[in-house]
């Protein structure tokens, strides 16, 4: 059964974002999002993956961008409820992030009772089944067995690591992103058994909406970058009044 998110009732206005890649090079993009956190009416803000560029263990939260990012988000949470679901650069993060940064884990899919309806929220990547080789190494990468060995190395070790994978696979990944999409009948029997006729994804950083028939959507989230001279960035938000993208 896919777990819910029952939206209490003072819940006005629900802020949905992901794909913001936040690292020590996107300092830009941490501030808007800052500003966003103090200046939002919504009472809750759902981050559906990837916030963070790359995580390689909760012990990271010490270094000093990460230190800063969790600063920012603990004083948000403060005011309103965060929710954090994995995304594929950010799947290590653990409880004692989530603790530091006041969020709850929200698990991949999750549906959001609120207003009246159903929403199916996802992060996107397992619904890309296209690409058979990243369905592969998402397997592995999620199973308890690979983390366990990763997290047991030093931090050093790790960050080494995600350096490498990142850089090394950074062309590679966006000509995936711009190659695949998500697998529609995949998207249709997972919105069926949700009781859903709309999921919410981001991952593919190609925000708009798709028809899936039979009254079915799926709406995509964009990613954020605000550390270049075209800035970009929207927030898709929720009330009774249904969805609104808001650019910032």
């Amino acid at each position: 059964m896919i777990p819910r998110l029952a939206a209490p009732a003072h819940w006005e206005r629900i802020d949905l974002l992901s794909d913001l890649h936040l690292g020590p090079a996107t300092p830009g993009t941490l501030a808007r999002l800052g500003a966003h956190l103090a200046q939002t009416p919504a009472q809750a803000v759902l981050l559906l993956g990837d916030i963070f560029e790359v995580w390689v263990g909760d012990d990271a939260r010490h270094e000093p961008f990460e230190a800063a990012a969790v600063q920012l988000l603990h004083e948000a949470a403060q005011r309103k409820a965060l929710f954090f679901m994995p995304g594929n650069r950010d799947f290590l993060v653990g409880p004692e992030l989530l603790a530091a940064a006041g969020m709850t884990a929200l698990p991949d899919p999750t549906v959001l009772e609120a207003f009246g309806q159903r929403w199916l929220l996802v992060h996107g990547d397992a619904q890309c089944l296209d690409d058979a080789a990243y369905q592969a190494f998402r397997r592995q990468v999620r199973s308890a067995q690979w983390q366990a060995q990763v997290l047991a190395q030093p931090l050093q070790a790790r960050q080494a690591l995600g350096r490498q994978m990142r850089e090394g696979s950074r062309a590679a990944q966006a000509a995936q992103l711009m190659a695949t999409d998500l697998d529609a009948e995949a998207c249709r029997a997972l919105l069926r058994e949700a009781g859903s006729k709309t999921m919410i994804h981001g991952h593919t950083h190609r925000p708009g909406e798709h028809d899936l028939g039979d009254g079915m959507k799926r709406v995509v989230l964009s990613d954020w970058d605000f550390d270049t001279a075209a800035p970009r960035g929207d927030v898709l938000r929720l009330s009774a009044a249904g969805l609104q993208r808001l650019p910032l």
